[in-house]
Formats: C-alpha cells, sequence, structure tokens
C-alpha cells in the first residue's frame, strides 16, 4: 500500500466467478455508472481501477448483510482483508473532500459480522500509515460469488482512508506479527476461496497491462495464455531466512542490463543474486544502492533529498531505451521494462520544473526505480506492469512472461487439482546453481546516450549528480502523499 490519498469516484464492473476461477478486471478509473460485463465463459469482470498518478489497484467488493458496497486496494504484499469503519475518525472527516470516499463499513447494519478477535487486528506499514482495531467475520463477495464467515479486520482507529485486499501468505497475517505465533494464523481470501469450491488451487494470475491500460485483471484459480508472449517459466519462491517459512513472494533478481540505440550496458551490484519481493502494492520498484544509482546514471535521473525521489525530466517517458530484468539465473525469465512505464508524474495540481541548470524549463517527474538500503528489496507496480505474474502458493513458485500489453482475446486454463503445476509453464533451468555472485564493476555507460536522446541537456553536469533545484513553492502540498508511495504494503511492524 503506497498512498492514502483520497481517490476519485470511478467506474466499477461487477463479476461473477465460473466453476472453477474467479476473475476481477483492472481498468484505468474513469467517471461514471457501474456496469456489468458478462464474459463467453459465464464470468462477469470487475474492474479494479489503476491510479496512475498515485499507484496502487482497487476493486469493489460487497461486505455483510445486507452487502455494503467498498473499493478496497488489492495488494500481494500482505495478507489480510481490511476495512475501514464508517465510525473511524477518518471515515467521518467530510471536509475539504477527506473522508472514505472509496466507502466504509457500518458494523451496525450487518446481520451477519461475528466478533473474533476484539481489539487484536493492528497493522502498522512502515510508511507511518497504521489500521487497528477487532478482527471480525462477514459476508464477503467478490466476483459474484459470495463467501460466508470469511475473517477480516475492522479499523475502527485508521490513518488510511480506504481498505485493503491482502492475498498474500496466510503466515504473513498482522495477527500472527502481533502474537508471535503461527497458532494465530486463520484462513484468509486465497485460502478460504480453495477451501469453498471457488478455486481448485491457492494461486492466481495478475496481468496489470500498461501505465495508461483501461483493462487487465487478477484472475484466482487460472492462467489466461493470452495474456502474455512466449512460454511461462516457473521460478522458486524463497523462504523467510530467519523463520524458514514462506511469508513473501520473494524470489531471485539475478541480473539487470540497460539497452538503447547506443548500446548494452551490464550493471552490477554487490547484492547479486538480489531477494526481491513481487508487490503489487507498491509503486515503484526499490533496488540496492549501488544498482540503483547506475540505472539513474544511465537515464540521467538524481535523487534528490528534498523530495525523496529519484527525479528526471517528464520528456524522458519518451525515451526508447529500456532495462532488461534477469530472474532465477542463466535460462530464466528475462523482463524488459520500457521507460514510458517508469515516468511518473509528481502528485502535484501542477507541473513543477528545474529552476536551472542541464534540464532548466523541463518539468521534473518520478522515476519508477528508486534505492533502498537493505533487503527485502522490491519490484512493485513498475516492474510488474510489464511481467504477467502466476503466484502459486501451493507449490510455492511464481509463472513468469513477458506481458501482452493490451490484449483483446482471453484464452483462461483453470489449475486442474489442489497442488497442480502452473499450467503451461517449464522450471527456470539453472535457479539450483544460483550462488552469491556479486560484483562492483563500473558499467561503461554507453547505453546512457539513447536513453537520454529524447531529453534536451546542455552543460557538462553528471546526470547522476545531484540536480538543480526543482521550484519547491510547488511541493508544499505533495509531502505527505510523497511519503506514502515510498514503502511497500506488505512489510508491517510487529507490534
Amino acid at each position: 500500500m503506497k498512498t492514502a490519498a483520497t481517490l476519485a469516484t470511478g467506474s466499477l464492473l461487477a463479476s461473477v466467478a465460473s466453476a472453477q476461477v474467479v476473475q476481477w478486471d483492472i481498468a484505468k478509473r474513469a467517471n461514471g455508472a457501474p456496469k456489468l460485463t458478462r464474459r463467453a465463459d459465464g464470468s462477469v469482470e470487475e474492474v479494479i481501477t489503476n491510479e496512475k498518478n498515485r499507484g496502487g489497484y482497487f476493486a469493489s467488493c460487497q461486505v455483510g448483510t445486507p452487502g455494503q458496497k467498498l473499493t478496497l486496494q488489492l495488494d500481494t504484499g500482505s495478507s489480510d482483508i481490511w476495512v475501514p469503519s464508517s465510525n473511524s475518525a477518518v471515515c467521518e472527516q467530510s471536509s475539504n473532500g477527506g473522508g472514505c470516499t472509496l466507502g466504509s463499513y457500518n458494523e451496525d447494519a450487518s446481520t451477519s459480522k461475528e466478533d473474533v478477535g476484539p481489539g487484536e487486528f493492528d497493522i502498522s506499514y512502515v510508511d507511518g500509515s497504521h489500521s487497528k482495531g477487532d478482527y471480525i467475520t462477514e459476508t464477503f463477495e467478490i466476483g459474484g460469488s459470495t463467501l460466508t464467515n470469511l475473517t477480516m479486520g475492522l479499523g475502527l482507529d485508521t490513518t488510511i482512508p480506504y481498505g485493503l485486499v491482502g492475498v498474500g501468505y496466510a503466515l504473513n497475517e498482522a495477527i500472527v506479527a502481533s502474537t508471535g505465533s503461527v497458532g494465530s494464523v486463520y484462513n484468509n481470501l486465497p485460502v478460504q476461496m480453495r477451501n469453498e469450491g471457488l478455486i481448485k488451487s491457492v494461486a492466481y494470475s495478475l496481468w496489470l497491462n500498461d501505465l495508461d491500460a483501461s483493462t487487465g485483471n487478477i484472475l484466482f484459480g487460472g492462467i489466461d495464455t493470452d495474456k502474455y508472449h512466449g512460454d511461462l517459466t516457473r521460478i522458486k519462491i524463497y523462504q523467510d531466512s530467519q523463520s524458514k517459512a514462506f511469508t513473501s513472494f520473494t524470489v531471485a533478481m539475478t541480473s539487470l542490463e540497460a539497452s538503447s540505440s547506443s548500446g548494452t550496458d551490464v550493471l552490477s551490484s554487490s547484492s547479486f543474486p538480489i531477494p526481491v519481493v513481487l508487490d503489487s502494492g507498491t509503486t515503484f520498484s526499490y533496488l540496492p544502492q549501488d544498482l540503483a544509482e547506475q540505472v539513474w546514471e544511465e537515464v540521467g535521473a538524481s535523487y534528490n533529498a528534498q523530495v525523496g525521489v529519484a527525479v528526471l525530466p517528464c520528456e524522458l517517458e519518451n525515451a526508447k531505451g529500456y532495462f532488461s530484468f534477469g530472474l532465477a539465473g542463466t535460462g530464466g525469465p528475462v523482463i524488459n521494462i520500457t521507460m514510458d512505464e517508469l515516468v511518473l508524474p509528481l502528485t502535484t495540481g501542477s507541473p513543477i520544473q528545474f529552476q536551472s541548470g542541464p534540464y532548466k524549463g523541463q518539468d521534473a517527474c518520478q522515476f519508477g526505480i528508486q534505492n533502498f538500503s537493505s533487503d527485502p528489496f522490491l519490484l512493485g507496480d513498475t516492474f510488474l506492469r510489464s511481467a504477467y505474474v502466476v503466484y502459486d502458493l501451493e507449490n510455492n513458485e511464481i509463472g513468469i512472461a513477458p506481458t501482452d500489453f493490451n490484449a483483446t482475446t482471453s484464452n483462461v486454463v483453470a489449475f486442474p487439482s489442489q497442488g497442480a503445476q502452473i499450467p503451461s509453464a517449464t522450471a527456470a533451468p539453472s535457479q539450483d546453481a544460483i550462488t552469491q555472485a556479486g560484483s562492483l564493476a563500473s558499467p561503461t555507460y554507453g547505453a546512457s546516450g539513447g536513453f537520454q536522446s529524447a531529453g534536451s541537456r546542455s552543460g557538462d553536469d553528471s546526470a547522476a549528480s545531484m540536480p538543480s533545484p526543482l521550484d519547491w513553492s510547488k511541493l508544499a502540498v505533495i509531502g505527505a502523499s510523497m511519503g506514502f508511495m515510498m514503502v511497500g504494503s506488505g512489510l508491517f511492524l510487529a507490534l
């Protein structure tokens, strides 16, 4: 979860599950009335909206009896569903456009709510946001199918004006961190969907599509072979180094290359192979400091301490260069990320410009690859949009292939049974041979010219040096939301 900014009401589609899969569709938020779209296979697709500037993918759900409609953020990096209480202070704020505009939950208006853990729900994100309250069981409608007695958190004291749908490992539930006991685990949404027969195996596929896309989806219990190019490759999910349990979608990133019209550079890091978490609740991607600095050098981005992120001219979204992320060693999947997926607007109402130096007069944007000081490192939405990703929680594997942006056809293949391997996927051939092999060799930066040719640079300033100041007078309004955009959602603190 990367932003606590209030989102405008958008067009949402309701959905219905087929016998073996449950699908929510993703679409760019647009004003308008909700409508239904029925698929030929009998399912009905539901929009999860893409907030381009703030990050995050949202879905319309119903909670309680009678059903109360809420729009919740989808998050592979956390594991609890939680909803904001209509009695919470943040939801009662209505002045200046505040309040829970995406919906809130009134426990007094539901006949199916049961308390199962009063005062036990307590999740704090590393960006400082939190939600605290009770664990309850409730009726929960997803994709037109209804689950009964589903455990979720009720945010009575929350700083976040909307709830989340966490779909990670059950061992990553907030209650486990709070109690320090695996005996506190409950059946979260993916497990309960399997237990109630909606899907055969605890697995789902994520197709976020491109930054400006109008459609995309998360498909529980199956894959869609028309949504990616080439073949799916299965790679291992790694256990937590301390608990030796599977708690997050951590995989091995083993290479990174920069390619443009002027050449290709192999980038290096002392951290290779790098443990990275595939987290849809994180807007940016966060790499080790040494590697992030090389990426910034390639594109002409620079970290600016006053903003807290690396920035670059917005027009570099038109640069033709790309970065190739290699996973799971030699022969493993390679995902290419182009610049139009990596240049994001600053969250302000008006453009902010560089006031002097090589970028003088150009609008400033955030860069989608940022730095982090220690693991876990994160591959967030700026990576995931370019990949079709299958999360297999039964076999502790990820299936991954280059996405087919804006695909118009569908071919859904359900997991045939519990524990079945990912359909149409083959294992990465060399992942068992991965060893620590990091280096600090400096790239030649031969590819840099091709990345930066889209910009109008002047002077001799190094691309990686501190940029000239932006127009800071316009930055006051973005301080809070910028902070929320710097941390991933699944990383909660044990309180």
